[in-house]
């Protein structure tokens, strides 16, 4: 059977902490759930906001895992829902078991992933690369089977991806997208948590500029 991956977009509200976490700002966000898979046996990466709509893109598949590239709150959503339809395990670096308490507090993640740990599923294997910046346990699972990076928030189109109007650590989020993800084949597509795809070739080009230009001229300008 042929390997696929279908995109999923579902749109809901976040709440940002501020500075010391005395302003919360509530956005309304888009976010992609990526889905692996063939017509037997799926893993969902990033399962967001709505669980029906993913469940549905599911369909009659088995579901073997649900990964998270990070616990902010958009990206882990739906996560025990959708893995509850078929008591799939659920990873997460241990790193943001904190986020993920905030959000799911009477559940726990059933694996903890790590760098060079790897999920097989319809006959491809998904390496679990650890890519701290964003938060500090995100990470990227990269399948070199399918020419692919699922990014989170690590890298998005265009820019590092920022968390609100921030980012947590900028030099640490740079250092993981040039140690870890441009070193991949340049036509690696990256798939993101957010908004469209684009290659690693074509994010490459860019990288000086956001160390030139900093975190707050990406925001400003996102």
């Amino acid at each position: 059977m042929t390997t696929r991956i279908d995109r999923v977009v579902s749109s809901g509200v976040l709440v940002v902490d501020g500075a010391g976490n005395a302003d919360r700002a509530a956005r309304r966000v888009e976010n992609n759930t990526w889905i692996v898979g063939d017509d037997e046996e799926v893993i969902v990466i990033d399962p967001a906001h709505d669980a029906a709509v993913v469940l549905d893109a599911v369909g009659g598949r088995e579901v073997l895992a649900v990964v998270c590239t990070h616990g902010h709150a958009d990206h882990i959503g739906a996560a025990v829902e959708v893995a509850g339809r078929h008591e799939a395990p659920i990873a997460l670096h241990p790193d943001d078991r904190l986020e993920w308490r905030g959000v799911h507090p009477g559940d726990e993640p059933d694996i903890d992933m790590a760098d060079g740990g790897s999920f097989e599923v319809a006959g491809v294997r998904l390496e679990v690369l650890h890519t701290p910046g964003h938060s500090r346990g995100a990470v990227c699972i990269y399948c070199e089977d399918l020419g692919v990076v699922f990014s989170g928030d690590t890298l998005l189109r265009g820019r590092p991806g920022p968390y609100g109007d921030d980012y947590p650590d900028f030099p640490g989020q740079l250092t993981s997208i040039g140690e870890n993800l441009l070193t991949l084949p340049a036509s690696t597509r990256v798939l993101p948590g957010h908004g469209e795809e684009t290659t690693i070739a074509a994010e490459e080009k860019l990288f000086d500029s956001w160390v030139a230009s900093g975190p707050d001229a990406l925001v400003t300008n996102a």
